[in-house]
């Protein structure tokens, strides 16, 4: 269920049914030349309605700032602090809270929210004792994308407009994606950018880190498909 698109005579009555919210939770930012803007918002909106497809929940709209610190300078990203972020996300955990949700589950389309999710899932853990709040981030792609990917990752961590999300998006958003402007850009990422402040345009132009041209649907299925389980298996046993 949206729930944006209920109205307050009837959702009484449907919260009854379910006490499971889940909110997307995106960015606008540079993702090269083959993927738009709001590529983490629709990948983030996107699991979060296949979640809603397999489970009793709501949906919530989608929150669609991030902090993108990293590429804020690029055209087009736009910025918001952790600060905000944390502060957001609290006031609607809190909100939710009242309205007697027992689960809520932040689906993260932008690696860079985690820290103010976690922050904010922290601040809840106090405020909303009897509410059990999840920050996912693709659960379990790690081992995944390491089953499929035809090169290796540019970063421990870091995966961007690349082999990896490209094949997302090429799964869950095709229609938004141009893959004759996919590019092959493997940038050299300092050794010192996990420990020190590093704007990503100290070394990439493109903001692609990796191949793109290698993404396929088959690849995106794969790794997402069962992140959607594991979120799924964790959401269960929440309301149990």
């Amino acid at each position: 269920m949206e729930f944006q698109y209920e109205n307050s005579f009837d959702i009484e009555e449907k919260m009854k049914t379910t006490k499971i919210a889940i909110l997307p939770v995106g960015a606008v930012e540079a993702h090269g030349p083959h993927l738009p803007l709001g590529t983490d918002n629709l990948l983030a909106e996107r699991v979060a309605k296949r979640l809603a497809e397999r489970i009793d929940c709501f949906v919530l709209p989608t929150l669609p700032y991030g902090q993108v610190w990293s590429l804020r300078n690029f055209p087009g990203s736009i910025n918001v602090s952790n600060e905000s972020l944390i502060s957001m996300i609290v006031d609607i955990g809190e909100s939710l809270y009242r309205q007697g949700f027992k689960t809520f589950a932040m689906v993260n389309g932008h690696l860079g929210n985690q820290p103010a999710l976690k922050d904010a899932a922290r601040v809840l853990f106090t405020t909303c004792p009897e509410m059990k709040v999840f920050y996912f981030f693709y659960p379990g792609m790690n081992k995944a994308a390491k089953e499929v990917r035809e090169t290796e990752s540019t970063h421990a961590t870091y995966f961007h407009a690349c082999e990896i999300e490209t094949s997302y998006m090429l799964y869950l958003a095709p229609e938004y994606v141009v893959m004759s402007k996919a590019l092959n850009d493997v940038p050299v990422i300092p050794s010192d950018a996990d420990v020190t402040p590093t704007p990503w345009e100290n070394f990439t132009t493109s903001a692609v880190l990796g191949d793109a041209t290698l993404a396929t649907e088959d690849k995106g299925k794969y790794i997402i498909d069962l992140a959607i389980d594991n979120m799924l298996t964790m959401l269960k046993a929440s309301e149990n």
